[in-house]
């Protein structure tokens, strides 16, 4: 078994240790959700936290971790007679982002369960997980049926597995833990809400933290062990502060006064639900508990309202997660009632001088150590084992705004966006599951039958039946059973919906320049990222203008990073529009090899002018050549018609044409009549074929 980085030996990133030992002495709380840029050792944090937590008591021999004191009476692996049990260390089970759906809830043997009427259960990751730590890294790439099920096993506390009515049903109670990079896209709000806490790290920009952190991996990485050795009293320390913490737990109080400070917080803050209320509440008596206090005070109502609330205000992916801290001191003053301890003792073990700096960010915050004792403990000398947050955490950086160039103008601000209607590629695809186009999906309706390539996954009842019928007197059957064979197994073709690419390729010339229209061109393109998001596609930008095109962004999920890079867009110059469709065609070469299953859909964002660039040759005539060579690989495309004013050319149209796809005016696309627009793409190709025979006859 491989040596695991101490927690103790982690210093800064204190919001991150102090969310995580409080769900370890209360793991009510809901788990925790990491978000910061790479290599900032959050993983690292997540999986040293399993070594601190109390051994289990389980059932011997059983399979779904049943506590001997009050086992599941609906095991399968039961029923339990009475017994003293074993004890196990806590588990952290890690699930893969591309996990399939039996590897996490289980497996049941189809062919025994119909030849024998047996429930052959193979348990998966959840029933793995059961009172431990289950650990999803880069949460947000996580496909959505397998989002479904976690929200399911986390909501009811059990996991029920069923198919063609042989049903099985465990305990899937786990702390939920997931890491992820904002810049690699957000997560579905459903399941960010399922996290009680969540917290924002970055990489130190202070220089002695940073050798400090070089320092202790590389000592680390020579011997894993040996360095472990030389943490182990702190790691002993803090574990039994965790058991002792988790025994004064159900002695806290929360006063009424401290509810009103809690109920009012979430209201000033207009979180939807109530499940922030009582997130709030069980983090700040875990805070006292932790503190060794059994009264829970204001400061404690404050940490936890910094650690429950941020993720919870977002309304739209382009919020960034954050709480206005002079609104929270305001509304726990207005409702502030009589402190039970206005002056407490310090933190038992005393405060934290660990640091090259002596202390943490937040002190006084939350993770930091605060006048209620309710920090976290001592840290030894030196930041964490990778890059970690200085004593004041340096935000994200923002994209730097492009400068604007002779010829050019400075960015301006998108117009509000507002909903689109949905935009689909024809035909019938095999990519990622999501919610944009018609696809052969493990998940939606059942179109037909197949005989199964590898494991049966989906089985197609009524097909193995008339597959199996005809064997069964050569069979020998003689009872009522069916006898059923492997190749008699069909599996269930399936049709929903998936992701795709969509490539925006924005004309960002001088024709486009006007500072009212270059608005509305944006909110357009914000709104049309905006249903990218909620429809589980990748996104890029292409812009061009001035001689040249650029890959603004190359693809990626992070619809919130496209938004930043289109905010900052400036205008002018000419309108190299044969260079900006040969930039979007060289993006989707690539990506048809990185992710083939993909498709794409091409929407070019232009009045359809096209003045030059590096190119020698009829700019007009460049533009229809490489647009036909989107209509030749069949890529499906829509162009917004930007241009504006009493006498139109109609040269976007002209270019819809080319392309194969189909045009809409910018008037349109904010307009209910957006909703044909991308599903009439197909009538576009049909009549791009049409034009293309006449042109041959």
């Amino acid at each position: 078994m491989s040596t695991r980085y101490p927690f103790t030996a982690v210093v800064g990133m204190d919001d991150l240790r102090l969310a995580l030992l409080l769900n370890a002495v209360s793991p009510a709380v809901g788990g925790v959700l990491v978000r910061g840029e790479k290599g900032t050792a959050k993983s690292t944090a997540v999986r040293a936290l399993a070594e601190l937590l109390p051994a289990v008591p389980v059932v011997a021999g059983c399979r779904f971790s049943c506590d001997p004191a009050s086992p599941d009476p609906g095991c399968p692996d039961g029923p339990h007679g009475a017994g003293p049990g074993a004890e196990r260390p806590a588990r952290m089970v890690e699930l893969p982002v591309g996990a399939s759906e039996d590897r996490l809830v289980g497996s049941l043997d189809i062919e025994k369960a119909l030849a024998e009427g047996v429930k052959a259960f193979e348990p998966g990751l959840l029933a793995d997980a059961h009172r431990g730590i289950l650990y999803v890294d880069e949460v947000n790439l996580l496909h959505d049926h397998l989002i479904d099920l976690l929200l399911d096993a986390a909501a009811m506390g059990f996991s029920h597995v069923e198919r063609e009515g042989v049903s099985v049903r465990h305990a899937a109670r786990f702390l939920l833990v997931g890491t992820m990079n904002p810049e690699e896209g957000e997560l579905r709000p459903q399941l960010l809400d399922r996290f009680g806490l969540t917290v924002e790290v970055a990489a130190s920009r202070d220089p002695e933290q940073r050798v400090e952190v070089v320092r202790r991996r590389l000592a680390f990485e020579d011997d894993p062990a040996a360095f472990a050795a030389r943490w182990a009293d702190e790691e002993a320390a803090l574990r039994g502060r965790i058991v002792a913490a988790r025994a004064l737990l159900p002695q806290v109080t929360l006063g009424d006064a401290v509810l009103l400070q809690i109920a009012a917080t979430c209201a000033a803050f207009e979180v939807d639900g109530m499940r922030a209320d009582i997130v709030m509440a069980r983090t700040a008596t875990a805070l006292a508990a932790w503190a060794g206090r059994t009264e829970v005070t204001s400061e404690d109502v404050r940490q936890a309202a910094l650690l429950a609330l941020p993720h919870r205000r977002r309304r739209s992916p382009f919020d960034a997660p954050g709480l206005d801290e002079d609104k929270l001191d305001e509304t726990l003053e207005q409702f502030k009632g009589e402190d039970p301890d206005p002056d407490p003792e310090p933190e038992p073990d005393g405060p934290d001088d660990g640091g090259p700096d002596g202390g943490g960010p937040g002190d006084g915050g939350p993770g930091g150590g605060g006048p209620d004792g309710g920090g976290i403990p001592p840290q030894g000398d030196g930041p964490a084992p990778e890059d970690v947050p200085a004593p004041e955490e340096a935000p994200v950086p923002e994209p730097a705004p492009q400068r604007a160039g002779a010829g050019e103008r400075a960015a301006v601000k998108a117009a509000e966006p507002f909903r689109t209607k949905v935009l689909s590629v024809p035909g019938l695809g095999e990519g990622a599951a999501g919610r944009r186009s018609r696809a052969r999906t493990e998940h939606g309706r059942t179109t037909g039958s197949t005989r199964p390539r590898g494991a049966l996954t989906k089985l197609h009842l009524a097909a193995t039946v008339q597959a199996a019928a005809p064997h069964q007197k050569a069979r020998g059957r003689t009872g009522r059973g069916l006898v059923v064979r492997r190749d008699d197994l069909r599996q269930a073709t399936r049709e929903g919906r998936e992701g795709n690419l969509v490539l925006f390729a924005v004309d960002a010339s001088g024709s486009m320049a006007a500072r009212q229209r270059m608005s509305a061109v944006k909110g357009a393109v914000l709104s049309l990222l905006l249903d990218a998001y909620q429809r589980r596609d990748k996104v890029g930008l292409v812009t061009f203008r001035g001689r040249d095109a650029e890959v603004a962004l190359p693809p990626t999920s992070s619809v919130d990073a496209a938004a930043a890079r289109l905010e900052q867009l400036p205008t002018g110059g000419r309108t190299p529009l044969s260079a900006g469709l040969l930039k979007a065609h060289d993006v989707l070469r690539v990506e048809r090899l990185r992710d083939p299953s993909r498709r794409p859909l091409l929407v070019v964002v232009t009045d359809g002018r096209a003045t030059g660039g590096r190119a020698a040759g009829d700019p007009v005539a460049l533009a229809a050549r490489a647009a036909r060579l989107h209509a030749a690989e069949g890529t499906a495309s829509v162009v917004v018609d930007c241009e504006t004013g009493p006498v139109r050319l109609g040269l976007a149209g002209r270019l819809a044409l080319e392309l194969g796809g189909t045009a809409v005016t910018l008037d349109e696309l904010r307009a209910d009549a957006i909703a044909g627009l991308v599903r009439d793409v197909q009538a576009g190709q049909a009549g791009h074929a049409a034009q293309t025979n006449r042109r041959a006859a």
